[in-house]
């Protein structure tokens, strides 16, 4: 790590993040231990917004008509550019994983309870750690400019920046630093250049059966109930899904061609009837996400998914509604911020996993029936790799033609303002030698020990608030930036592919969590494994 000049700006902000390790520490830990799956993060939202209000910033909760998203505001001055970052707090079902170095859920909770897996909780609580030592650096020596913050949930559904950017949220920002922690090689502890994410369609099909009785009127005409127990019914909401998901499935491999990194991806919504009956089931819903390179081809997975829909509700007597979750368009690089973010990175240095890291890793090896490694961690978790190292790298597994690989939501804010993406390594185990990969149980353990990814939180808040300073102080940098994005926008073309009003589907059956009257707190999915 090189230090920046003692008294600087920069320097103020760095010493903030050491003097505040241990609260940090303790943020993550809560957040992380919350576990909220997409669009009911309650309590985890509620969260950020008092934190953010304690810290003297003016937070609109609920913004753009989402429950579980926020956007905090500061400001020193009335002059100065405006810079933005973002949290997310979304966690996974079905990934409950306690903090520990063996296979176990949280405390009081079945494996079928969300966990935190990319971890989002260490995104968050690194680009408010950043957030918070650029206020300190601003506050001490006299730095116009305006701070924004928001709260982004359901990342997982790529659900809250389209709504956000389409709200005007991100209109009048001058830069935008984008974090994620490491999830793929080579993008570990880089930022990206030219090979951005792709697009990103989610959907919505529900299927109601609300007539059953005209599916066969004319049989037993005697019976005062339509449709009666010994008589032919209409087939329910549940053929029509199966139907659905049935025809999408045989059809999957003829879509799109089988390169390219293209997925499909379904998840059955539980809702309707929770209990069998001998009545036609009234509603059934399905939910598709899909990620390709580039629009036209999720267009043409779209007149797919459309048409099998369609005929699925004509076979078993139902009517079909449709509601987008999410429409992305890929993202738009900028070099000018991405050299000036990874000048930041690189004097911060990459990641350095301790000895309490390394024990936890031998030990999760150990419980795997591994022989503990000397060096447990991946290499890659404790280098740099420049950005057009990691480019060159990208490009050689991708067909020529293909221009963005992979998918998240960061995309929808490169088409609002000048944006930067990086990563910051996460704590990976090297492959056993002539071994496949660990059990997702095992990375998400590690996301949740303090002494493996408080590393990650520590290096990624020091380059956000290291970039900031730099955006702040150098009027050159932002305009480099914002002349970039002036052009790459016109190269694009891409306006929204969702409505101005827009409303994000947040009323949907989503999984969450209640609390039962005497306060403990539950998991709604819990069954057999709860």
């Amino acid at each position: 790590m090189s230090k920046p000049p003692a008294g600087s700006p920069k320097a103020t902000a760095y010493e903030w993040i050491d003097a505040n390790r241990g609260a940090w520490s303790d943020w993550h830990q809560h957040i992380w231990h919350l576990a909220e799956p997409a669009w009911r993060e309650h309590e985890s939202a509620a969260w950020y917004v008092a934190r953010l209000r304690a810290e003297g910033f003016d937070v609109e909760a609920g913004s753009a008509g989402m429950p579980t998203a926020f956007c905090a505001t500061w400001s020193n001055g009335s002059s100065g550019p405006t810079l933005l970052t973002y949290a997310e707090y979304d966690a996974v079902p079905g990934n409950c994983q306690a903090p520990a170095p063996h296979e176990a859920p949280r405390a009081g909770l079945g494996p079928d309870a969300p966990g935190h897996t990319d971890p989002h909780s260490a995104l968050g609580i690194a680009t408010l750690t950043g957030l918070l030592a650029t206020k300190r650096a601003m506050t001490e020596h006299g730095v116009a400019g305006t701070l924004r913050y928001t709260g982004e949930p359901a990342e997982k559904m790529h659900g809250s920046k389209v709504v956000h950017g389409l709200r005007g949220y991100y209109d009048d920002v001058d830069a935008i630093v984008s974090f994620h922690p490491f999830y793929m090689l080579p993008l570990c502890n880089t930022a990206r250049w030219d090979t951005q994410c792709g697009a990103y369609f989610s959907r919505v099909y529900t299927f109601v059966c609300d007539e059953p009785q005209t599916w066969q009127s004319g049989v037993n005409p005697n019976s005062p109930i339509p449709a009666s127990h010994s008589a032919a019914r209409a087939p329910g909401a549940n053929i029509a899904l199966m139907q659905m998901y049935a025809a999408s499935r045989a059809m999957h491999d003829a879509m799109l061609p089988s390169v390219g990194g293209w997925s499909l991806s379904d998840a059955i919504l539980s809702s309707g009837q929770a209990t069998a009956d001998n009545l036609p089931p009234r509603i059934a819903r399905i939910q598709y996400a899909w990620r390709t390179p580039d629009v036209e081809a999720a267009e043409r997975v779209l007149e797919v998914l459309d048409r099998n829909a369609q005929h699925a509700a004509a076979v078993a007597h139902c009517r079909l509604e449709s509601v987008w979750v999410a429409r992305s368009r890929p993202g738009l690089t900028n070099h000018a911020l991405s050299d000036a973010l990874y000048r930041n990175l690189a004097g911060v240095g990459a990641p350095v996993l301790g000895p309490d890291a390394v024990d936890a890793a031998r030990r999760i090896q150990q419980a795997l029936g591994l022989d503990p490694m000397e060096a447990p961690f991946l290499p890659e978790c404790e280098s740099l790799i420049t950005p057009r190292d990691a480019e060159l790298a990208i490009r050689a597994q991708l067909p020529g033609w293909q221009r963005n690989w992979t998918s998240d939501d960061y995309v929808e804010m490169t088409h609002y303002a000048p944006t930067v993406r990086f990563y910051v390594a996460r704590p990976a185990l090297r492959p056993p030698p002539g071994g496949g990969p660990y059990p997702a149980w095992a990375m998400n353990a590690l996301g949740g020990i303090p002494s493996a990814i408080d590393p990650t939180i520590e290096v990624a808040g020091k380059t956000v608030a290291g970039t900031f300073v730099d955006l702040l102080l150098d009027a050159g940098l932002r305009e480099r930036a914002r002349a970039e994005f002036v052009e790459r926008s016109k190269e694009s073309g891409l306006a929204p592919l969702l409505p101005a009003d827009f409303e994000p589907p947040v009323d949907l059956p989503w999984p969450e969590y209640v609390r039962d009257r005497d306060g403990t707190r539950r998991w709604l999915g819990a069954g057999a494994h709860g």
